[in-house]
């Protein structure tokens, strides 16, 4: 592609320019700038600043942004900066429009005469398939891939026509596991230059990268388009916080422990926005998993990214360089103690060393969200009973459920091993669980019990009792076989409090089994230790976990297993088999996707018939020469909104309503409304996408005063759809505007928010203020984001939003310019362009059409 960023000799950075001691590859080199400011720049910091200084040229990327970051001490929350990554990963919800785009692109510029094999991404891009399809080998899953069978061809084609795009198909993982164990290369290599790798992603989990070293962060369909096509994303230069591990890790605690106390430490801390980089002597006790699911918690404590230096060693001596400049978290690795959660709630967390106390208070207490009140006389009950031919006692606190099961927040190996491990020393040390109570191991995938067996530790958990039960949703859901009768009786016999323990996240009252009261929520090795205790009423540190039919006493300590025998295991074990495994599965494909036909052809062959997919018309009329721009004269309001427009009240994602324009078109295709999927499941289709802008039923247009996806067509004064009232406009010739209030465009990164209005033949949006975020796609979409003046409005101008709006614009259009507005009274607004880039999409009509001009 034209934009391609190959470093020729006149780039601005060539005496930074080294090479490795092999000879054969180069780098640029920050640290031959020689200037003091480097040294003490965080790492996640020195990443954005050596992309800016590879990628500088002078348009995207500029001298100024390198000195900016350079400047990062005194410019952080202050400058706005260029971030080229090295890479985009799409899931296919928000990949099949970006790839329809270039597959239009290319029929563009063939008209023009030009190769349209020259049309490729110029950012080395991703596509996983498998997000939005069900994994599940079965017929319903044949169905599935039958169903998106037009889509599953068309991404086929891209596999084969377009360079620099790894298309992924469908059963082989994951958006975000695939980013971590195959795509990710710490370092990557292009045109004989290494630089280090960083991502950004239309997944929300692609911050869990941050954890192995890799900067990148989540971001929308428009953004991630834009990267793919050359231009970077652009960001307030962040602030960094610097998070400081300290301490041992308390040898009972799981990597859940540790996760969910880091977590709750930097919500308390306030960093919103922020970048969060980990460095200090407790780093070498977390492995990767934990490194990455830390990453990965990002949204639930607001950083922007939770990073996690390659050379932590390094790390340390670039903060003890640079804690003047930095607010630094200091967290305790040994405050993160072992908890349960019962015996009642999720929330009501207990810390193991106070079990035994708690579970007592819960007998005293009155009848509530803990409490079970059982009168003093009653707490020491033993209640004798038969199983198996054999006596046994049970008492309040007795265990006779226990489920490990790995899903949801259990499912970081470690934690799986932890319990293996603990069950395998056990079962050598001559410990046992009582044969009465209800055990079972209720994997989340195959691919844990395939890493358990590799191990060497499915054999200890089966011979206590844990077998593999199935993968699916079990105990959680009360999907428990009934506890063998004769326990049952006893339980009622005594009235006790039995308690089952479960690694799930679904505990109340009742759930699990009617005469089951207590129910703890544990991670699995503590699962597989109350057990064998048979009672959560016991102290780990003082009481033995059990007696050996010798007589002796062993001890929780005595069968826990460190963490460096996990993480030992982790990596000699799982790790090699997780990719093993998924490499195979990549290269093999499956035979649906092997099997399915594709065209062969440069430039899609679209079929006329498909509601799926369909070549949108972002093209038309697309000429070399680059046209002034243009004033917009005698424009009607399509829309006037008020505050906090949210992109769902533009672009809905949902399921498509039988009444609306969508509705009709796709039953003009001769489907039915069964048929007709979801916008999101249709984003291939420009005929769909554009009737369903402005669809939602809650969108508040102040023309006609009450919700719905309706407007006021000025010239007649008729009620219509929206999309019926565009058609009537643009059958005149009658250019576009949308009046709105503050915040317009707020709410989650959505490409057709913007590609919507442009194709509807909106020419500018006029408000008091913009989600920064949306007004960049309104850019990048060549309709220009206007700015009241402050402390004016729609109201305070007196607008009714019937009125003929013109916008004069000058020919030298620039950034921060006031334009002149006539409506009957003339006003001024700003323009929202930030600099001559995005001046320079507006004059071409947007980015797409600027990318193809210069091919032209």
């Amino acid at each position: 592609m034209a934009l391609t960023s190959s470093v020729k000799g006149e780039h601005p950075f060539n005496h930074l320019i080294d090479t490795l001691k092999d000879g054969d590859r180069k780098y640029f080199n920050p640290q031959k700038l020689n200037d003091a400011r480097y040294d003490k720049l965080p790492l996640s910091i020195r990443v954005l600043l050596e992309a800016a200084i590879r990628k500088c040229d002078g348009f995207y990327v500029k001298e100024e942004d390198v000195h900016n970051i350079l400047d990062w001490s005194e410019q952080q929350n202050v400058a706005e900066v260029p971030f080229p990554p090295a890479r985009v990963l799409l899931q296919d919800f928000t990949g099949i429009p970006a790839m329809v785009d270039l597959a239009a692109m290319r029929d563009a510029v063939t008209k023009h005469g030009v190769d349209p094999g020259l049309v490729n991404p110029v950012c080395p891009t991703d596509l996983i398939v498998d997000h939005s399809l069900q994994i599940d080998l079965n017929k319903w899953w044949e169905l599935e891939l039958i169903r998106n069978k037009e889509r599953l061809q068309f991404f086929k084609w891209c596999s084969k026509a377009f360079k620099n795009v790894n298309v992924v198909p469908p059963d082989v993982g994951a958006v975000h596991q695939l980013n971590l164990e195959y795509l990710s290369q710490v370092v990557q290599e292009s045109q004989g230059f290494i630089y280090p790798d960083s991502v950004v992603g239309t997944d929300s989990h692609t911050t869990m990268i941050n954890g192995l070293g890799i900067l990148g962060w989540g971001v929308g369909g428009i953004e991630s388009e834009a990267v793919m096509l050359g231009q970077p994303i652009s960001l307030t230069l962040p602030q960094v916080v610097g998070c400081r591990l300290v301490g041992s890790v308390n040898i009972l605690a799981t990597s859940i422990d540790i996760v969910l106390g880091i977590t709750k430490h930097l919500r308390q801390a306030g960093i919103a926005g922020k970048f969060v980089e980990f460095f200090g002597p407790g780093m070498s006790q977390l492995s990767v998993p934990d490194r990455t699911t830390i990453a990965n918690m990002c949204p639930e404590y607001n950083a922007t990214v939770s990073f996690f230096p390659v050379d932590h060693p390094v790390s340390r001596s670039v903060f003890m360089l640079s804690l003047f400049s930095l607010k630094v978290i200091e967290i305790n690795l040994s405050s993160m103690v072992p908890h349960v959660s019962g015996p009642k709630r999720p929330q009501d967390r207990v810390a193991v060393s106070s079990m035994k106390e708690d579970f007592q208070s819960c007998l005293n207490e009155k009848v509530g969200f803990k409490g079970f009140h059982i009168s003093k006389e009653k707490q020491e009950s033993l209640v004798p009973f038969l199983h198996g031919g054999q006596e046994y006692e049970l008492a309040h606190g007795s265990v006779v459920i226990a489920a490990v099961i790995s899903c949801t927040n259990n499912c970081n190996p470690s934690v799986m091993l932890t319990a293996g491990l603990l069950a395998k020393k056990a079962v050598e040390a001559g410990l046992i669980v009582k044969p009465y109570i209800r055990t079972s191991l209720a994997p989340g995938s195959g691919m844990v019990t395939h890493y358990l067996n590799t191990s060497g530790v499915l054999p200890y958990l089966s011979q206590l009792g844990f077998e593999v039960i199935g993968y699916g949703c079990a105990t959680c859901v009360g999907n428990t076989a009934p506890l063998p009768e004769t326990v049952s009786e006893a339980i009622k016999e005594g009235d006790l409090v039995a308690c089952g323990v479960l690694s799930g996240n679904r505990h109340f009252e009742g759930r699990l089994c009617d005469c089951v009261r207590a129910n703890y929520l544990a991670s699995p090795p503590l699962v597989v230790a109350y057990a064998i205790a048979g009672t959560v009423s016991i102290n780990f540190e003082k009481e033995p976990l059990g007696v050996t039919s010798e007589g002796k006493e062993v001890y929780l300590r005595d069968v826990w297993p460190t963490r460096e025998e996990v993480q030992q295991i982790e990596q000699d074990k799982v790790i090699s088999s997780i990719f093993t495994e998924l490499r195979a599965r990549k290269e093999k494909g499956n035979t649906f996707w092997n099997n399915l036909e594709c065209p062969e052809s440069v430039v899609f062959p679209w079929d006329p018939k498909s509601t799926y997919i369909r070549s949108p018309s972002f093209f038309n009329k697309l000429c070399k020469e680059v046209q002034p721009p243009q004033s917009i004269e005698n424009a009607h309001a399509l829309l006037f909104l008020g505050d906090k427009v949210t992109t769902d009240h533009i672009s809905p994602a949902g399921s498509i309503a039988r009444v609306s324009a969508a509705a009709k078109y796709l039953l003009s295709k001769r489907l039915t409304p069964r048929e007709f999927n979801s916008y999101g499941a249709r984003r291939g289709n420009d005929a769909v996408m554009t009737r369903g802008t402005f669809a939602s039923i809650k969108l508040q247009n102040r023309l006609i005063g009450k919700p719905g996806p309706k407007t006021v067509h000025i010239p007649s004064g008729q009620t219509l759809d929206v999309f019926e009232a565009v058609e009537r406009y643009q059958r005149d010739g009658i250019p576009l505007i949308i009046l709105a209030g503050k915040q317009y465009g707020s709410g989650n990164s959505r490409d057709w928010a913007a590609k919507g209005p442009y194709l509807l033949g909106v020419r500018a949006v006029i408000a008091e203020s913009f989600e920064k975020m949306h007004k960049n796609h309104l850019v990048g979409m060549g309709i220009a984001p206007l700015q009241f003046l402050p402390g004016q409005s729609a109201d305070s101008l007196e607008l009714c939003g019937k009125e003929k709006f013109t916008i004069t614009l000058p020919e030298d259009l620039s950034p921060k310019q006031m334009l002149t507005t006539s409506s009957g009274k003339t006003f001024s607004v700003t323009t929202l362009f930030d600099n001559e880039m995005d001046v320079a999409f507006y004059r071409h009509g947007g980015l797409l059409r600027y990318v193809a001009r210069t091919m032209l």
